[in-house]
């Protein structure tokens, strides 16, 4: 499926957009004629020679192509993340600067679901989410990362204490109650010192009018911990949701069959958030969880050109309809990735992190691809980077553990590593099956001389999911590095049976560097795109059949 005039058309234009060239022409065209009109009435009664008029005429023409040379070469922006090519003989990557102390900071926790059924869940997260996400855009308060507030969800602890662990001054909670088409949203902000409300509102009304309550929750909160909402500020917290309820039901559906990052969950995803695509087209937020799961579908379970080619195409589209979104910017740069098209992709992890400095994605993505290139030790950087923006998201952490070995850095290997351990621990308290953080956590495991230990984590994820590649691809990993060369060959060979291995990850990753220089390895990096295009259309039956199915009770549930 190539690009057709009409897209190209539309993604240089979103381009220029981006880089404010119209509007830097608009500017320009608008002094000119100014300045021309200016030299018009003033140089005949200054007694001017004729063609000083001319001089003007012609200085002003020739400088407009210099201007739009000058924005879309500097972009009129703050400095962004650097590529790799732009970063200097130093290696060192331009990144925004950690947040004074003295900023007033902000956690908000899950809402709870107070609906009678309790089967709400999903939108409880969603507005809590929004409504961070909404937060982090004001550049003078500080947000704690939805992972690590998030891990208090369901906990009876004193929300004083919740803030102090979470060291924030301030912490906001709530709860959300739908019945048919109404909606009653409660929120209120706590002081961490004292214990005392700081602001709290009740909202009623019907649920189409979600979106503005998450917008005024947000603006609310803004306005009591920052003394004046510039104007940009004020429109920055605005949701950037569908307007249609129905279809941000099903994105946020989707979201919650992403986060669990499981191979069958991740085609649930996809199906609801097209079925938010359907009901609203200019949904940008949903054309980008689209495109990352066709993106994440060809990392871990199929190569075929086909998904390669949906990730491009919805991303661009999640980039048109929205070119300030940062998420778009993720979404676009990790399609990239998965073809290989590494400078492109830096680009836009540049983008979103200009847009969002605190965009864990971004990091997270940009960090893969980093690795993808063989650039260890720069990838370790944006792991690191990706853990101070989100503290309690593990998967960053254990990545840069496992780098850190690889490079022989023991010392700071096992330093992190136990750091990263408390993070996994508290995450699997309330998610112990969760297979990645178990496979994950077990590396970090076996840095910190606890092997008994990291080979129970690995037997129990490999129990839950006997057939996932990721899971089965790291078993290979944990246990070439504890020395067991067969038991690594067999779980190997079974990743690459069931799912699908990146072959730039596999010839990078110093935790296989024990099977190195088998012929079984060579022989399984050889084959590696064969066994991707034999494997195009094993199962779509039986998985279209199963999602559909899904995507069925969703459906009903939803309406």
């Amino acid at each position: 499926m190539g690009e057709s005039l009409h897209q190209r058309l539309s993604g240089f234009i979103a381009e220029l957009r981006g880089r404010k060239v119209l509007r830097a022409a608009v500017a320009y065209a608008v002094v000119g004629w100014l300045l021309l009109q200016i030299g018009e009435v003033t140089f005949a009664p200054l007694h001017l020679p004729d063609w000083a008029l001319t001089a003007l005429v012609v200085l002003v023409i020739s400088g407009f192509p210099l201007v739009l040379i000058i924005s879309w070469y500097f972009e009129l922006r703050p400095p962004r993340l650097l590529p790799d090519s732009a970063a200097g003989k130093s290696g060192i990557i331009r990144t925004p600067p950690a947040p004074p102390d003295d900023l007033p900071s902000v956690a908000v926790l899950p809402f709870a679901d107070m609906s009678p059924d309790s089967d709400q869940q999903y939108l409880c997260d969603g507005v809590a989410e929004a409504i961070l996400s909404a937060l982090t855009r004001i550049e003078r308060l500080h947000t704690s990362a939805r992972t690590s507030s998030f891990q208090f969800r369901g906990q009876s602890i004193d929300v004083r204490e919740i803030g102090r662990q979470l060291g924030v001054q301030s912490v906001l909670e709530g709860s959300v109650r739908t019945a048919g088409e109404q909606l009653r949203v409660t929120a209120e902000l706590i002081n961490v010192a004292d214990g005392y409300r700081l602001w709290s509102n009740c909202y009623d009304g019907e649920l189409g009018d979600l979106f503005t309550v998450q917008d005024e929750i947000a603006e609310s909160i803004a306005r009591s911990m920052v003394e004046t909402l510039q104007p940009h500020e004020q429109s920055a917290i605005k949701s950037t949701f569908s307007q249609d309820i129905l279809a941000y039901q099903y994105y946020l559906r989707g979201r919650e069959f992403f986060n669990r990052f499981r191979k069958k969950d991740m085609q649930f995803a996809r199906q609801m958030f097209r079925q938010a695509i359907d009901i609203d087209p200019n949904f940008s937020l949903a054309w980008a969880g689209y495109a990352d799961c066709f993106s994440f579908l060809v990392m871990y379970e199929d190569p075929q050109e086909d998904y390669r080619e949906e990730a491009r195409v919805a991303s661009r589209k999640a980039v048109n309809l929205n070119p300030d979104l940062a998420e778009a910017h993720a979404s676009r740069g990790l399609a990239l990735l998965i073809s290989d098209d590494y400078a492109r992709a830096d680009a836009e992890f540049a983008e979103a992190l200009t847009l969002n400095p605190k965009l864990y994605e971004a990091y997270y993505y940009s960090a893969r691809a980093r690795f993808h290139q063989g650039h260890l030790k720069r990838a370790a950087e944006l792991f690191a980077r990706a853990a101070e923006v989100s503290p309690g998201e593990f998967q960053a952490r254990l990545l840069r553990v496992q780098i850190l070995r690889g490079l022989g850095q023991m010392d700071l290997a096992v330093k992190e590593a136990a750091e990263a351990i408390e993070v996994v621990e508290r995450h699997l308290e309330w998610y112990p099956d969760d297979t990645r953080a178990l496979h994950l956590g077990a590396g970090s495991l076996i840095v910190l001389g606890q092997t008994e230990r990291a080979i129970r984590w690995l037997n129990r994820a490999v129990e839950i999911d006997p057939t996932d590649s990721v899971v089965l691809y790291n078993l290979a990993c944990n246990y070439a590095t504890l020395g067991d060369v067969e038991k690594a060959f067999e779980y190997l060979e079974q990743s690459v049976e069931h799912g699908t291995v990146s072959a730039a990850w596999m010839r990078n990753d110093e935790d296989l560097a024990p099977l190195r220089g088998d012929p079984r390895f060579d022989r399984l990096l050889q084959n590696l795109p064969q066994q991707g295009k034999r494997k195009r259309w094993f199962g779509r039956r039986s998985r279209a059949k199963a999602t559909s199915s899904a995507v069925d009770r969703s459906h009903r549930r939803l309406r």
